[in-house]
Order: structure tokens, then C-alpha cells, then sequence
């Protein structure tokens, strides 16, 4: 992307920056250059201000009071799940159910509507770029149940052909679940054309929408999936709050996922009532300032513009990635001709560890690690990696001062 395309599709950088307080610290005496947006971003003010108004102003439990702060509370939290759906493109605001992340939202399909619709010699699939947690909970549930785990390969750039998953799929898959971005590789699969896949063959389909969330349109009834989930933590949003998107009908087959209060409509010592859609998955009291902080958080995408956020990313890794083939040494893990801001690479004869405490003391916060990501690590036949992922507060010197840093860890290990 040439300078003139970056400025037209640019947002005013230096008032997004100032929109971070954590932005103007410094660490180790310099400034703070954090490129650990794949396993976190940081918080805008507008976030941080409407969790601590929900506890200033106006917080108590909700769905349970008829005084006016739970009255108020509550209607501050479905607000959110309304605009959770506007922001998925869901149907209702009943196909949204509040969780404490992805992870949870995969462990919440995988026990409820797997429990009941897979069985012995059935096949569930995946890929080769999965995180963690769209693989074990589908472990368990295999080995529960007497079913199958498949996996469909990745390349040596870190794509997934599309011929493969057709191939995988047969008669006994019951569902195909995936990675729209790698959180260790930044690959972007085509998540549309699975779900169309999958469906062609009877089976449903799963989005971890981790990754793309924060940097990309998510339209659930475009993408046409099953189930979705994403993380407010990697949105700009808190930690601890998340959502599952799932198609009505589903949710509405589907057993409840934990039991308690909020869940039911009656209980009696014989026989409990479960209650309507989505609250039947949200038993206990929820996380309630969390989840109003996440609306925030999402109009604050909305507000900035996706398409803006994409291409200012996009525009970082195509630098990132010149700049960092310039140095000798250093071995880019993850080509994919389509992915998006995370650059995962490795420097001979130096551990990443060894390249993350360097940066650190440098002010850069990158990840080093498998990422959660161990088969990944494996495919390529090494340990970890050291990943700069770029958020939409990134600008063009923090690369540069990336790649002086890692020069300067080259330098000390020579």
C-alpha cells in the first residue's frame, strides 16, 4: 500500500493513540511499544470509563430487582447484547450468549450441542492452525463419546487449502470447526466457503472469531456458520467477557450448559423448567459490568470503522514483513498470501525467549512462546516463536524500532 493509499484510508492515528492511556508509559525508561495484540489488546478510555460508571452509577444484579439501579443495570447489559448482535449480524439478540470468552463459547457447544448430537465413529474437523481451545475441548468430546478427531493439514506457508477440507469431510462429520485467523500465524481462512462445505455435507459449522473480531467485518449471516465465538479481551474490550453467537435453533435443542439461578423458570425438588434463550446458557450471576464495557468496546470499532482499522493493519504488516525479510537470520513463520496483522518469526542460533527479554528491556512487548498454538510449533519442527501482532493503534516507527531492537538482539548474540 503506497503512502497516498495509507492517508485515504486512514483514521487520525495520533487521537486514537491518546484514546489509550496505557500508550504513554514507558517501560524500562522507554516508551511502551506493545505489539502483543494477538493475545490482548489494550483498553480505550471509552472502555474503561463505562465499567467504572457501571460501579459508581449504577451497579446491582440484573434480571432479578425491581429497584431502579438493577432496573437500570440490566437494561445497560441486554443494551450490550444488542449490540453485540448489530455487530455480528445476528438475527435476535436471543441467538447471543454472554460467555467468558472463546474458549468458553467452544467448551459451551462442544458439551451441550455435541453431547447430544455426536456419537460413537462420528467425526468432528478441524485444522492445522487451530489455538488450544478449538482442539481439546473436541478431544474430550471424541473421547467421550467414541468419536473421531480429524485434522486437515496445513502448508509450508501456513494455508489451508480449501480441496483438503472438502476431501476431509465425509458422511460422519458432524461438524467442522475453525480458526477464521491464527493466532500464531496470522493465516486468514475462508471461513465462507467451509460453512458451505459443511453444510453440502450435513454437517455444521464453528467460527473462532478470536482474531478476526478486532480487525475485520463479522457477519454471521453472511459467513452463514453455526456457532460463533470471539473474546472482548482481544477487542478492546475487558477481560473475563466474551460472547457465543449460535443459530436460534440450535440453542433452542440444545441442554443447558451449567445449571442455577437465572437459568430457570421454576424449580421444584421433581423437576426444573429451564429458562428462554440465551439465558438457559447463563446460569449464576454474569459478568455484568464486563459485558456493558464490551458494547463499548464494539461501538468503539464501529465508531473508528472496521474497513479503516483493516487497511491501516494490512498496511503494517506489508512494511513489517519488508522491513524484517532485510535481516539476515531472520526466518518469517507463516507466508499465507491471505492473513492479517501478526508477523511470527525466528532468528538463528537465538531463542525467542532470549529475542522477547531483549525487546522488553527495550520498551516492545511481543509474544514469544507455541502460542497456544503447539501443533503449529510442530508442523514447522520448532519450539516457539517470537510474534509481533499489530492492533489498530500501530504506527510505522514502532516497526522500525522492532526492527532496530531485533538487530540489537543479534548484536548481543553474536
Amino acid at each position: 500500500m503506497s503512502t497516498a493509499e495509507r492517508r485515504e484510508h486512514a483514521y487520525d492515528l495520533a487521537r486514537v493513540r491518546s484514546d489509550f492511556p496505557i500508550l504513554a508509559r514507558s517501560v524500562h525508561d522507554k516508551p511502551l511499544v506493545y505489539l502483543d495484540n494477538a493475545a490482548s489488546s489494550q483498553k480505550p478510555r471509552a472502555v474503561i470509563d463505562a465499567e467504572s460508571r457501571v460501579y459508581e452509577e449504577c451497579y446491582a444484579n440484573v434480571h432479578r430487582g425491581v429497584h431502579e439501579l438493577s432496573m437500570k443495570a440490566t437494561d445497560a447489559y441486554e443494551g450490550a447484547r444488542a449490540v453485540i448482535q448489530r455487530f455480528l449480524g445476528a438475527a435476535s439478540s436471543e441467538e447471543i450468549v454472554y460467555t467468558r470468552g472463546t474458549t468458553e463459547a467452544v467448551n459451551l457447544v462442544a458439551s451441550t450441542w455435541g453431547r447430544k448430537n455426536v456419537g460413537a465413529g462420528d467425526e468432528i474437523l478441524i485444522t492445522g492452525l487451530e489455538h488450544h481451545s478449538n482442539i481439546v475441548p473436541w478431544q474430550l468430546l471424541c473421547e467421550e463419546k467414541g468419536a473421531q478427531l480429524r485434522v486437515v493439514p496445513i502448508s509450508d506457508a501456513g494455508e489451508v487449502a480449501l480441496e483438503a477440507i472438502e476431501k476431509a469431510i465425509t458422511p460422519r462429520t458432524r461438524l467442522v470447526s475453525v480458526a477464521h485467523v491464527s493466532n500464531a500465524l496470522g493465516t486468514v481462512l475462508p471461513v465462507k466457503r467451509i460453512a458451505a462445505l459443511a453444510h453440502a455435507h450435513g454437517a455444521l459449522m464453528f467460527v473462532d472469531a478470536a482474531q478476526s473480531v478486532p480487525r475485520m467485518t463479522v457477519d454471521v449471516r453472511d459467513l452463514d456458520c453455526d456457532f460463533l465465538g470471539f473474546s472482548g479481551h482481544k477487542a478492546y474490550g475487558p477481560t473475563g467477557i466474551g460472547a457465543l453467537y449460535a443459530r436460534a435453533e440450535h440453542l433452542k435443542a440444545m441442554p443447558p450448559y451449567q445449571g442455577g439461578g437465572d437459568m430457570i423458570l421454576s424449580v421444584t425438588f421433581e423437576k426444573t423448567t429451564y429458562n428462554d434463550i440465551p439465558y438457559k446458557f447463563e446460569a449464576g450471576t454474569p459478568n455484568i459490568a464486563g459485558a456493558i464495557a464490551l458494547g463499548a468496546a464494539l461501538d468503539y470499532l464501529t465508531h473508528l470503522g472496521l474497513d479503516r482499522i483493516a487497511a491501516h493493519e494490512d498496511a503494517l504488516l506489508a512494511y513489517a514483513t519488508e522491513q524484517a525479510s532485510k535481516i539476515e537470520g531472520l526466518t518469517l513463520v507463516g507466508t499465507a498470501r491471505e492473513k492479517v496483522g501478526v508477523l511470527s518469526f525466528t532468528l538463528e542460533g537465538i531463542h525467542p525467549h532470549d529475542i522477547g527479554t531483549v525487546l522488553d528491556y527495550e520498551g516492545i512487548a511481543i509474544r514469544t512462546g507455541h502460542h497456544c498454538a503447539q501443533p503449529v510449533m510442530d508442523r514447522f519442527g520448532i519450539p516457539a516463536t517470537a510474534r509481533a501482532s499489530f492492533g489498530l493503534y500501530n504506527t510505522f516507527e514502532e516497526i522500525d524500532a522492532l526492527v532496530a531492537g531485533i538487530r540489537k538482539v543479534q548484536e548481543m548474540f553474536a
